[in-house]
């Protein structure tokens, strides 16, 4: 169900993008593209139905854009990026390691008994000139 919807969503912002583009221009750009005589629509009944077009594409983006949200919310659906579960198989895990209330303490004392440290002499000293 998500899945159509989000294909139907994509859809209909894909046609709002290319009917916006196919609109004239008003002027408002400083002189730059459209405006020019000629076009692929042009006319006062073209401008209506391109801006009722956009209207109800508008509305229907909108109207999805809700419907996914819902949808998204429910928490028995899964995301469409999750790995597909075929039937009778189990997700890998991961090796658990035990808690850290189960591990046994460690006594530090015990524990660096067995380090040696090599006696290291100190850097040459450099002189100072006055």
């Amino acid at each position: 169900m998500a899945t159509v919807l989000l294909i139907i969503h994509v859809m209909i912002a894909l046609a709002l993008i290319g009917v916006v583009l196919l609109q004239r221009s008003e002027g408002g750009a400083l002189g730059i593209g459209g405006g020019g005589g000629g076009g692929f629509m042009t006319g006062r009944g073209a401008a209506n139905f391109l801006t009722r077009v956009t209207a109800g594409l508008a509305a229907a983006f909108f109207a999805t854009s809700l419907i996914l949200s819902l949808v998204a919310s429910q928490p028995s659906q899964r995301s469409i990026l999750d790995a597909p579960q075929l039937p009778g198989t189990q997700p890998s895990r991961a090796p658990s390691t035990p808690p850290s209330s189960q591990l046994p303490p460690i006594d530090l004392n015990k524990a660096n008994q067995g380090i040696k440290v090599p006696n290291v002499p100190d850097p040459p000293r450099v002189p100072q000139s006055k």
